[in-house]
């Protein structure tokens, strides 16, 4: 079969025999692959470096016919992100993003919108200030690149639209809002206020509603919290990273 060529986040690596790892990558255009580097842990390794977690590159892939992993043969260092390195909570930010791409999307399953926010969120992970804010939006996208994005503008039983009631009903394993006469009986519903549900519009819409939206600390904790909870459900437990997020 051809070799393959793309763009790829490096989001995971684990070591293997002497010298070599086993990468997973978050390519732009082939989605997620699992490949062998053979010789990826010598220090003249002819991969330059292009192998560093949370990196981009621009990487060769040699598929295998069979369920064998891939052979990478080529990984050259594109763009290193140094809010990474020098700063903590950045740095366990751009980890839960790695996280994300691995635990929630399929292998061989492109998704190049994907990979294009998550690029630019690492570019601007340093900056405190919307950290928390990047990190929300970016696990918006993740549900709606999947397919399981919450509505949260209607009824996600019914499809009616919603009242204009100050506490909305909210079910994660349901699809998003629920109307007053939907919810009785739906599993797991939390109750939002109409702010939170204002908060993860704003977030999921393009555009910079997300960057001028006036919320407090504890206002966005909560919408921290709501989406948290889906991803939660979509995952089928906690992310692992998440008690060391610093947003």
């Amino acid at each position: 079969m051809p070799a393959n060529r793309s763009l790829a986040l490096v989001v995971r690596t684990v070591d293997v025999f002497e010298t070599s790892l086993v990468v997973t990558l978050f390519t732009r255009e082939l989605g997620k692959v699992a490949a062998l580097a053979k010789g990826g842990r010598r220090l003249k390794s002819a991969f330059q470096g292009g192998l560093d977690l949370l990196g981009v590159s621009d990487i060769v892939l040699l598929p295998k016919a069979s369920e064998s992993l891939d052979l990478l043969t080529e990984a050259a260092p594109v763009e290193r992100f140094s809010c990474l390195r020098r700063d903590l909570a950045a740095l366990y930010a751009g980890y839960y993003i790695a996280e994300l791409l691995t635990d929630l999307t399929d292998y061989h399953d492109p998704h190049p919108k994907l990979f294009d926010a998550a690029r630019i969120t690492l570019r601007h992970l340093g900056d405190p200030g919307l950290r928390a804010r990047r990190v929300l939006r970016f696990e918006l996208a993740c549900l709606r690149e999947i397919g399981l994005m919450p509505l949260l503008d209607r009824c996600a039983h019914c499809g009616e639209p919603l009242g204009d009631e100050e506490a909305v009903a909210f079910g994660p394993a349901t699809g998003g809002t629920l109307c007053p006469a939907c919810r009785p009986g739906q599993p797991h519903v939390i109750t939002a206020s109409r702010r939170t549900i204002e908060g993860l519009q704003a977030l999921a819409t393009p555009g910079d509603a997300w960057r001028e939206m006036g919320m407090s600390g504890s206002e966005l904790a909560t919408v921290r919290q709501t989406v948290g909870a889906v991803v939660s459900h979509v995952l089928g437990h906690r992310p692992r990273v998440w008690p060391f997020l610093g947003v």
